[in-house]
């Protein structure tokens, strides 16, 4: 990567109010930088999951392919998650979050070539994959910088997580509206310039921080180094495991829409009720949480959360209608409010040398661990049925979830005040 100009200073980030809100957040110009382009960056990013599915079945005819296009959106964020988490702490952060908005829109602009194979194609939509992880996990370490360890950055990433669950209601509507006006080459295009606007805000409207790490070793070598460090401590690794375990389960619901909205006879409508409710209810409960309660309130109640989330998943045994199951799905997005208190106590846990590394691990074990729920689901509900495998997925679950909560309980350092035992 290129060096940037010299000279430009790097200023704190803003102390914090007390208690910190929305407002808040937005008061701060860089967030407002970054907020815009992942903004921007996310609409891309659909449009283009979008408009190559629909491209690879033009080309091809295939429903398999057509689908591959999609799923490996997920897969190799395991990749860049683990062997390229070095880039996010040993290169200047804006330095990196520039480049991989530079590094996507040229993938994409290859992507809009005519004539170019099914097969690069799809290695194109791996590059994709790969440099998410570490762009992600950049930028959130970024925001402690920007916004400080406290309050205001447990609600920037909750803004950034609302974006996104927003993103899925309205994206993938719109996305195939835009390609009945456009073809999928032209609808591509966009997508490049969505990158490159988003890499336009993030060098000029953030400023320039050094480095966090020194770069002494081989990039694959350190990335693995510091994956083998974050994982070390038991905290991180308590911490990593609530962010990890409870989307795993959380996703059969969503998997499986389409063939409960078909046993429930509620058609397409059904169908787009069913995949639209558990993202309404974390927006809800993560706006309730992030604008009503105190953050000591948020931590107090994060473990408790996080072990009852899952639970309404159990009344699908009961094979609901679409009223009823609309309603769990709700209740359970909602407790996804628990990720605002977690948030806090892992910016708090990891050293700010390992910061980019672990949210970059965080980031890819998160998407990783969501495909791999995905796939159990379908295979599970193969021999059990849909309703049965939801259940299930709910026992278990909180099962997990509770586990997982005695030990970040027993892990809590004594100074940090405001949490329930378990």
């Amino acid at each position: 990567m290129p060096d940037e100009p010299e000279g430009t200073t790097t200023l704190p980030a803003p102390a914090p109010p007390a208690d910190g809100r929305y407002l808040d957040v937005f008061a701060v110009r860089e967030f407002r930088a970054v907020f815009a382009a992942h903004a921007l960056s996310l609409l891309g990013l659909i449009v283009s999951e979008i408009a190559l599915s629909v491209l690879v079945y033009d080309l091809t005819g295939s429903p398999l392919l057509s689908a591959l296009a999609f799923a490996l959106g997920f897969l190799p964020y395991v990749v860049g998650g683990t062997l390229l988490a070095g880039v996010a702490d040993r290169f200047p952060a804006r330095r990196v979050l520039v480049v991989c908005d530079l590094v996507c829109a040229g993938c994409v602009a290859l992507m809009v070539v005519p004539g170019t194979h099914i097969a690069v194609l799809l290695a194109l939509r791996c590059c994709l994959a790969v440099v998410a992880p570490v762009f992600q996990g950049t930028r959130t370490a970024t925001l402690a910088d920007i916004l400080g360890d406290g309050d205001l950055f447990v609600l920037g990433r909750s803004l950034l997580r609302i974006v996104s669950q927003s993103a899925l209601l309205v994206g993938f509507g719109l996305g195939g509206l835009l390609l009945i006006v456009v073809s999928p080459r032209h609808a591509l295009l966009i997508t490049v310039g969505t990158f490159c606007a988003s890499a336009l805000l993030l060098r000029f409207g953030t400023r320039r921080r050094p480095a966090r790490a020194n770069a002494g070793t081989r990039l694959v070598r350190d990335s693995l180094a510091g994956a083998r460090q974050v994982l070390a401590d038991r905290r991180v690794r308590a911490l990593l495991l609530l962010f990890w375990v409870p989307p795993m389960f959380s996703v059969a619901p969503e998997a499986l829409a389409a063939p409960y909205a078909h046993d429930l006879s509620t058609g397409s409508v059904g169908l787009g009720l069913l995949m639209c409710a558990l993202p309404v209810g974390t927006i809800a409960g993560e706006l309730y949480a992030g604008s009503r309660l105190r953050p000591a309130t948020r931590e107090r109640m994060a473990l408790p959360l996080v072990v009852v989330t899952l639970l309404p998943y159990v009344g699908y045994a009961l094979h609901p209608g679409l009223a009823a199951s609309l309603a769990l799905l709700l209740l359970s997005g909602a407790g996804s409010a628990y990720t605002l208190g977690l948030d806090q106590w892992f910016v708090r846990a990891v050293p700010e040398e390992l910061r980019g590394r672990a949210m970059t691990l965080l980031t890819a074990g998160l998407m990783t661990i969501q495909g791999v729920g995905m796939a159990l689901a379908g295979v599970v509900a193969e021999f059990a049925g849909v309703a049965a495998t939801v259940a299930g997925a709910g026992v278990l679950g909180a099962g997990c979830c509770a586990l997982l909560a005695w030990e970040a309980d027993r892990t809590r350092p004594k100074d940090e005040t405001g949490l329930t035992t378990m």
